[in-house]
């Protein structure tokens, strides 16, 4: 396999950048590039190429890539970085693709595939909480998670396959009740996995939250507070936001989209029509909605339709602002005061509570953050339900197989036994150049 090098730390200015060699000659191009021996494995060691740098050698499969490794530590500038990469391609290496490092890793059984995507997810991640979480996979609790569930559906093949190697006077080994028996956890297991990313998705991608309501009742300062920075524009003149106003922040982990809009009501002028335009727009492509009312008075027509179309349009909160003066109304809702802060911790918990946040559970109940891995979990969910159809209708075990093996070859393809090149290409084309 040839020796691949790329730049393994980001592009760019800093005060350390590390170049990586991997490949059974690693050792050999590292050496002529640098005209010294290297140092013991695992010892770094002073070399020069135009500066001083740091070599450390790693020997297979002792290494992240499970290969022979050298990574050659350099001051960060771009220059210095490109002429030592030039160089050791000069002296034989290939310039890494995306993603190589790791599509090596897990070739020489270092990583498992959601590992190896999880590698990809904590290079990407923006708040602590999406670290956490793509650590924990890294360190293998997908396939914690995957294997004793595949170990179940491997032993019921078995058993079936027996029975129909062994069958005598057309009397089945397994019963069908004996089969739904073992069915059943396997497909409990699997269908809680997949229904499982739709929160995963939300902490991989993160929320958009749509801040709406009719002019001057307090969306720009409450947009302000949960933000905790002054982002928006504040004034007592009603339509003072014209346009959508965003910015993410994280809330418990998961990148919230905050989106500011324009009071919704009927325009005043072309440029006020656009930015309502835009708010309802922004209503409907939110994940979820926070609808803003002026407690201190009786709800209005426009608040009435808003409050209906957000009914309409599916998740959404009422929040009650202006609590620190008198109420107006009895509508039910958060109540809040963006002028002195009061309710807007609940606020934030109740944002939480809405989109299924689950921190406090993450460790007991393992879930899915890739789209692959969800549809594999539910393809094999589906062929389980087939399978369990089939043996109630006393279907031969002949014909139960095909599902049962369709369900296997999902289950092995989500931890990458059973991938297909073009997957795995797919994969780690998303990922950086120097991983």
């Amino acid at each position: 396999m040839e020796t691949i090098v790329a730049l393994a730390t980001p592009p760019g200015r800093g005060g350390i950048g590390v170049v990586r060699l991997s490949g059974s000659d690693a050792r050999p191009i590292a050496e002529r590039v640098l005209g010294a021996a290297l140092g013991p494995a695992r010892v770094a060691t002073l070399r020069k190429l135009l500066d001083p740098v740091l070599v450390t050698y790693f020997v297979a499969p002792h290494s992240y890539t499970g290969e022979d490794v050298v990574e050659i530590s350099c001051h960060g500038a771009p220059v210095i970085l490109g002429h030592t990469v030039e160089r050791c391609v000069a002296a034989g290496a290939r310039l890494a693709r995306p993603g190589e490092f790791t599509l090596r890793a897990m070739m020489h059984g270092r990583l498992d595939l959601p590992q190896a995507e999880a590698v990809r997810d904590l290079i990407h991640a923006e708040t602590l909480y999406q670290a956490r979480v793509a650590a924990r996979q890294v360190e293998g609790s997908v396939a914690r998670v995957v294997r004793p569930v595949k170990e179940q559906l491997l032993e019921l093949i078995a058993l079936l396959e027996a029975g129909i190697d062994f069958a005598e006077d057309d009397v089945s080994v397994a019963p069908a009740a004996e089969i739904l028996r073992r069915l059943e956890p396997i497909a409990c297991e699997t269908d809680r996995l997949a229904r499982s990313f739709a929160y995963g998705r939300l902490v991989q991608g993160g929320v958009t939250l749509a801040i709406v309501g009719r002019p001057n009742v307090g969306k720009s300062s409450l947009f302000n507070r949960l933000l905790e920075q002054e982002r928006a524009i504040v004034t007592e003149i009603p339509g003072t936001t014209r346009d959508l106003v965003a910015e993410t922040a994280s809330l418990g982990g998961i990148p919230v989209r905050f989106v500011d809009t324009a009071g919704i009501r009927k325009g005043q002028d072309r440029v006020e029509v656009l930015g309502i335009e835009r708010s309802l727009q922004a209503m409907a492509d939110a994940d979820l909605t926070m609808v803003v009312l002026d407690g201190s008075v009786a709800l209005t027509a426009d608040d009435e339709q808003i409050l209906e179309r957000a009914a309409r349009q599916g998740r959404h909160l009422v929040v009650l602002n202006k609590a620190d003066l008198e109420p107006g109304t009895e509508q039910e809702g958060l109540r809040v005061s963006a002028q002195t802060g009061l309710g807007v911790e609940e606020v934030r918990e109740a944002i939480l509570t809405a989109i299924g946040h689950a921190a406090a559970n993450e460790l007991e109940a393992p879930f899915i953050t890739s789209l692959r891995q969800a549809e594999l979990l539910r393809t094999t969910a589906e062929a389980l339900g087939r399978a369990r159809e089939a043996t109630s209708n006393g279907v031969p075990h002949e014909m139960l197989l095909l599902d049962l093996y369709e369900a296997l070859w999902a289950l092995d393809a989500v931890t990458g036994a059973t991938t297909a090149d073009d997957i795995l290409n797919r994969i780690f084309s998303t990922f950086c150049i120097g991983k």
